[in-house]
């Protein structure tokens, strides 16, 4: 993946620890990911009429609090729609290469744009359409409805790669098989065979592999966030 001239609007990340000096690198990949990200976002909140409002980015290590409660590394990355902050442990980075073996740039970058697909989410109303469901539904039911949130942010994750291509050229060849490896590494079905070696699909809160990646490649193809309803759509 190319990042140079993708653009150093993001501004130095928030932490409350220092970086390590061999996460520095990667810290700078992150923000020059996430001000891409912004450049997409705003052109396309600019068509739909709407203004699009930067998420700010907090690189932790160990644990962090956040508005939306105490998380460990263990939890990966996240988004919390209370503080329209995206939280990013580089060690998770670490683990998408030697655990779920997706290395490569572009591997990380569609983390990022898939957290930043959540403040989307935010932004457009959708997140808290789906939180005030919380107590009115089953448990399996609001699994499903998360699963449908966490598969329309991979969606817009593509969304984001198709225009920072096309308007800035960003991929370079294998750049799209390392972002589809690891929609693919880090679905439910694969997650719960590995640490488990069976898979519950009505406990399941982000998707399978299968559908992660036929999301991604989705929104990759067209470019418009109108045709990533995943609510509506018939077959996941």
């Amino acid at each position: 993946m190319e990042t140079t001239g993708a653009g150093e609007s993001a501004g130095s990340p928030a932490s409350d620890q220092p970086i390590p000096a061999e996460e520095a690198e990667l810290a700078d990949f992150v923000s020059v990911v996430l001000a891409d990200t912004e450049d997409t976002w705003q052109a396309l909140f600019q068509d739909m009429g709407k203004r699009y409002q930067e998420p700010r980015l907090v690189l932790f290590s160990g644990a962090v609090k956040s508005a939306c409660g105490f998380a460990k590394s263990a939890t990966g990355p996240f988004y919390c729609p209370a503080d329209q902050q995206v939280y990013i442990d580089l060690s998770f980075y670490r683990d998408l290469r030697e655990r779920h073996h997706a290395p490569g740039d572009f591997a990380q970058a569609y983390v990022i744009a898939h957290e930043v697909g959540h403040h989307v989410q935010n932004l457009l109303g959708i997140s808290h359409k789906v939180q005030s469901l919380r107590d009115r539904v089953s448990d399996e039911e609001y699994n499903l409805l998360s699963v449908r949130l966490e598969l329309q942010a991979d969606f817009y994750a593509g969304v984001w790669a198709h225009h920072a291509n096309r308007s800035r050229h960003i991929l370079e060849v294998g750049d799209i098989e390392e972002g589809l490896n690891a929609a693919s590494a880090i679905g439910d079905d694969r997650l719960q065979m590995e640490a488990q070696g069976y898979v519950t699909p009505e406990s399941f809160t982000h998707g399978t592999s299968e559908q992660r990646v036929q999301w991604f490649r989705r929104g990759l193809k067209s470019g418009d966030p109108a045709e990533g309803d995943t609510f509506n759509a018939a077959n996941l």
